[in-house]
């Protein structure tokens, strides 16, 4: 007789499921419908799934019931259904895998996306009626994740203890390794949930398994409470109309040793996960051993977040001489025909404070940067407009700026009025990008509005040049917008991107800006493969700041993949000597770069900009020795 779920997790480190929701969408389900429905609609589909996770080697099995309260199911007509659904995905989980796994009770936040404004009385309702419905159907625990408000998680397990003695997973979904999102200090959050009664305490979706390691730095070691992680795979990427994942499943099982060495006793995984990688946690932990394991692999506080000190520069009174952006200067289409050119790229801000952006664009500035870059909310994460940053620069700083623009944030009409403004401020040189999908980033509860391709994006925009608004309407006078775009070589068959890229060209675009890229090989093959185009590439290089940095960019983020030589030499490297190895590793790049591209494209990690500073400074010095192949 197996023992029960919380002596199970005492024990050693078990293997929780992974993805519903988003492995339904993998399997060819819509998204827009209640993926809870299917319980009643089409329960052999979910049953099959837990059956998956089973034979992958999971030992937890969530229940298909994480939106399955009153609120959530009330958008599509079904709250009258709660408790039928809920008791359906406890019994549709429990056919499935009967005696060789537990059965949690999956219960995600009321207040989350657009509930934030549920009154708390009715999300105390909607709590006591699905915890009753799993408890009353019979699940070995309950799992509370994707929590944000620690009151409201609180609430939450307050409701199970006046109920149950049952064992209780809480889980947050953090961005900040340090806090919730609610800004309580995490070591505060635990130590309060586990004193009102939480088994296992945790993380899950939001980050994949590096933002968690680091978040895992934050719990008390004297905590008494089993830790679990479900990490998503990696950042979404959005391709050709679908959302794809980038980790691996090697990664996860990789990963899942981390865990373990930092005292996890339960990890599966969040969104993008497949019976694949559970599969490979599950191998990796199935001869788990911590005494085998090195003592310094044990230690949580290995996975600390590191704060990268960076050379403060005195800011700006005024505007800085040298390059201008006025219409007597050449463009960088125009100058990149003349001589090596740079463009950086420095990120806006995710507060208020805009002081040390300026300060690293004044640093960049007196390095020569030829232009200055802003991303457009990343990573579907929000950060300050990067229009009112780049009037800003050209105020202040006197360097031209660059603004990317996203598909996804702006309809049709947002998206040429936006586009009018720039040409106000005289801001004529922008990125058009297809943009993250927003439920993945820090207010998941948005849309994403895709009324623009990245194709039409820049066929829209060059539109505005011949004085023709999106409409077809005339505008009086003619804008005079510049347009790039996005290029990823970071692929399986690099024709097949080109011949993607060549469709952007033809849309209209004027220069192309590629993904990092960290393979010099790499680089030649992207010369060769591009040299027909009659467009201008300005080269990726993204300096690494850590081991911990590389390792991350590699498995985690879409469109970025590191060579293995340049991922043996940054292991393990941190501090000082992690930002200077990062730095010649750049250097090497750029040496093969320059050979073949006159433009070069250097991102800026952490805001740490003395390190993109010394790049550009280094291109400089380099450009009048090098012979660009013709």
């Amino acid at each position: 007789m197996k023992p029960d779920l919380r002596t199970a997790l005492a024990q050693r480190p078990r293997v929780g499921d992974g993805a519903m929701a988003t492995y339904l969408y993998q399997l060819g389900l819509p998204i827009g419908v209640s993926f809870e429905e299917y319980n009643l609609l089409k329960p052999e589909v979910i049953a099959d799934v837990h059956r998956k996770y089973a034979a992958a080697g999971a030992e937890i099995i969530e229940t298909n019931t994480y939106s399955a309260q009153y609120n959530k199911l009330l958008k599509f007509g079904l709250e009258k259904q709660t408790e039928e659904i809920n008791v359906a995905g406890v019994q549709l989980a429990r056919n499935a895998v009967g005696s060789s796994a537990y059965v949690v009770g999956s219960i995600g936040s009321v207040r989350s996306g657009a509930g934030k404004n549920i009154k708390l009385a009715t999300v105390k309702r909607d709590f006591e009626e699905q915890i009753g419905a799993l408890i009353g159907a019979g699940v070995d625990g309950l799992i509370l994740e994707t929590f944000f408000d620690l009151e409201e998680l609180s609430l939450a397990l307050g409701i199970i203890r006046k109920q149950s003695d049952i064992s209780v997973i809480c889980q947050f979904a953090v961005e900040d390794p340090h806090r919730t999102a609610d800004g309580t200090p995490l070591a505060e959050a635990f130590r309060r949930l586990k004193g009102e009664g939480a088994d296992v305490l945790g993380f899950n979706c939001r980050s994949g398994p590096n933002g968690i390691l680091r978040a895992i730095s934050s719990i008390p070691h004297d905590l008494d409470a089993s830790l679990s992680v479900f990490p998503n795979a990696g950042l979404p990427e959005y391709v050709d109309g679908k959302v794809v994942y980038s980790a691996t499943s090697e990664y996860f099982g990789a990963s899942a040793l981390k865990f373990a060495d930092a005292g996890v006793r339960l990890i599966g995984g969040c969104c993008g996960t497949t019976p694949e990688h559970i599969s490979a946690i599950a191998q990796a932990l199935s001869q788990y051993d911590p005494e085998q394991r090195p003592q310094e692999q044990q230690e949580r506080s290995t996975t600390a977040v590191e704060t990268i000190e960076v050379t403060e520069y005195q800011a700006p009174d005024q505007q800085v001489g040298g390059h201008s952006n006025g219409n007597d200067e050449p463009n960088i289409v125009e100058l990149v025909k003349q001589r090596h050119t740079v463009i950086v790229e420095l990120d806006p801000p995710r507060d208020l404070d805009i002081s040390k952006f300026l300060v690293g664009a004044a640093a960049l500035k007196e390095a020569k940067a030829d232009a200055l870059t802003m991303a457009d909310n990343s990573l579907a994460v929000t950060r300050m407009s990067n229009l009112a940053l780049a009037a800003l620069l050209k105020e202040r700083v006197g360097i031209r700026p660059l603004a990317h623009i996203a598909c996804r944030d702006r309809n049709l009409i947002g998206t040429q009025s936006h586009m009018m403004g720039f040409d106000a401020l005289g801001i004529d040189h922008v990125l058009a990008v297809t943009g993250d999908p927003a439920k993945f980033g820090d207010l998941p509860g948005s849309s994403s509005v895709y009324d623009l391709t990245s194709f039409e994006i820049i066929k829209m925009i060059k539109q505005l040049n011949e004085g023709i608004a999106f409409s077809g309407k005339p505008l009086k006078q003619k804008a005079k917008f510049i347009v790039g775009a996005a290029f990823n070589p970071n692929v399986k068959y690099l024709d097949k991107a080109v011949q993607r890229l060549e469709k952007k060209i033809a849309a209209g675009a004027d220069y192309i800006m590629t993904q990092p890229v960290y393979d010099a090989e790499l680089i030649e093959r992207i010369a060769e493969s591009t040299k027909h185009l009659n467009v201008p590439i300005f080269l990726g290089i993204f300096p690494l700041a850590n081991g911990r940095n590389a390792e991350y960019l590699h498995n985690e983020v879409p469109g970025i993949q590191l060579s293995q030589s340049v991922l043996e030499r940054m292991k393990g490297l941190e501090g000082v000597e992690g930002r200077a190895e990062g730095v010649k590793i750049a250097q090497e790049l750029l040496d093969v770069a320059m050979t073949h591209f006159k433009g070069i494209y250097l991102m800026t990690p952490f805001m740490a900009y003395e390190m993109t500073v010394a790049l550009t400074r280094y291109v400089h010095e380099k450009s009048g020795a090098i012979v660009v192949d013709e």
